[in-house]
């Protein structure tokens, strides 16, 4: 009997202007996602991945200390324990990425993990900050994540997560793979013209390569003021061969839900022995700065 798993991955434009207050823009974003993982629970779902930072716009396209004010502690801020009620309430597993303040002065970007009993289960935190082309400088909003690559049981499967720009990296997508994540979520913020031209190339090869499934989620529009390009939407799920089985449209609001059979692991990893055949004794050079 095959290992079915339902997911959900979840892109949404912006819902609210920049400008607006805070409080005004979170709440927004929120109410907005909380219709979409309704929606999610509605089709089945047994698992929901938001995208980057889900409760704004991506800020990241300026630099002002303003945006510090959209911090929330994790596990113990207000969006992650309302997300925990609704995971609850819906039997929903929950990839919730948030903008995370750990002390003051010290924030990441961070994707918290609630079971279907409404449990946080830890969190990642983004390991690779960016500071690349006009309007994405993260390097002023995010300290590099220092949680290693953890991989969460849910009981009936484990995942890990890769937040962004962490995808343009294998060794993280690896780790997840030796650590035993059987589905791997990329919660993402990318506009065409800057990667768009990997967005089904990177993750694919990653699932390739370590025998397991990955849901890439990248939200959708334009953000004025900053107008740093269109974000594509295309969030997809593929499979342990890096093949894409189920694809969101370019621009619209979208929850899309696809079953993951895990028995594609066994199957694919029987064939492809890349974890037996692998040579750590050889690698020392790759970890050198």
């Amino acid at each position: 009997m095959s290992r079915i798993v339902r997911c959900s991955l979840i892109q949404a434009r912006n819902a609210e202007r920049p400008e607006s207050s805070l409080g005004v823009i979170k709440q927004a974003m929120i109410d907005k996602h909380v219709g979409l993982i309704r929606e999610a629970a509605a089709a089945g779902a047994q698992i929901a991945c938001l995208q980057e930072i889900f409760y704004g716009p991506y800020f990241c396209a300026e630099q002002t200390t303003r945006w510090y004010d959209f911090t929330e502690p994790v596990p113990n801020g207000p969006t992650i324990q309302l997300m925990q009620n609704l995971a609850k309430e819906l039997k929903l597993a929950l990839v919730v990425p948030v903008y995370e303040i750990e002390a003051e002065g010290i924030y990441y970007n961070t994707a918290a993990v609630i079971d279907r009993e409404g449990k946080y289960l830890g969190k990642y935190r983004k390991t690779h900050i960016p500071h690349v082309a006009p309007g994405f400088w993260e390097k002023f909003y995010f300290r590099p994540g220092n949680l290693g690559y953890p991989v969460f049981d849910l009981g009936f499967c484990r995942i890990g997560v890769y937040i962004c720009y962490d995808r343009h990296f294998p060794e993280g997508a690896r780790a997840l793979g030796l650590n035993g994540a059987e589905i791997v979520f990329n919660p993402s913020a990318t506009v065409a013209g800057l990667s768009e031209y990997l967005w089904k190339l990177e993750q694919p090869a990653h699932a390739a390569a370590n025998g397991y499934f990955i849901g890439a989620i990248n939200r959708v529009g334009t953000e004025a003021p900053w107008n740093i390009g269109e974000f594509y939407g295309q969030s997809y799920f593929c499979d342990p061969r890096g093949q894409i089985f189920a694809q969101a449209s370019r621009d619209k609001d979208e929850v899309l839900t696809a079953d993951l059979d895990l028995d594609k692991i066994a199957e694919v990893r029987k064939t492809w022995q890349f974890f037996r055949d692998r040579r750590p004794d050889l690698y020392g050079d790759l970890v050198r700065p």
